[in-house]
């Protein structure tokens, strides 16, 4: 029964998605299609491949959709993006940043953590998930890689929104 009730769900908000006129209701209706998928899912005990869907496509991919559909509105022929007069002190401020968590994360021994080692025991018991062990390898031994993907995913954001912008002809 759930899995009927998701699968219409999925379908008719992928309709409305593809024959709206509006860039922001497609937006919307797309997040409940991902989230009716990842109940499917779960339906189909795929525990990891749902956790997946929320993280990736729910919680990055859709938000930078809707991000870049609402940061390239425009309010009355007015671009809605503000200028900005210190962009010096961002400039600052972002590299004594980036310089303190590379430094932070680089020389942080999070594998000798004492909740990392009791997280090693089996906590789910006779179930089978991989969610655990994926989740613990992600957050230590593959870290630098997780967050260099999160710093390419922002600059192409930034690209994405810059190319939005109009420039003045010259």
């Amino acid at each position: 029964m759930l899995f009927y009730l998701f699968a219409t769900l999925a379908i008719l908000s992928a309709a409305y998605m593809v024959l709206t006129r509006n860039l922001l209701y497609a937006g919307f209706s797309l997040l409940v299609t991902l989230l009716s998928v990842a109940g499917i899912y779960v339906l189909l005990y795929a525990d990891f491949v749902a956790v997946t869907q929320l993280m990736v496509y729910v919680g990055g991919v859709l938000v930078l959709i809707l991000f870049g559909i609402m940061l390239s509105s425009r309010v009355h022929d007015k671009s809605v993006l503000s200028e900005s007069v210190n962009k010096v002190w961002g400039v600052v401020v972002t590299g004594f940043i980036l310089v303190g968590l590379s430094y932070t994360i680089l020389n942080a021994n999070i594998s000798a953590l004492p909740w990392l080692q009791a997280a090693g025991t089996d906590v789910l018991g006779q179930q089978k998930s991989t969610v655990q062990r994926v989740g613990i390898k992600l957050m230590t031994d593959f870290v630098v890689p997780f967050e260099l993907a999160s710093l390419l995913l922002l600059i192409a954001l930034i690209g994405a929104a810059y190319i939005a912008t109009d420039k003045p002809k010259v």
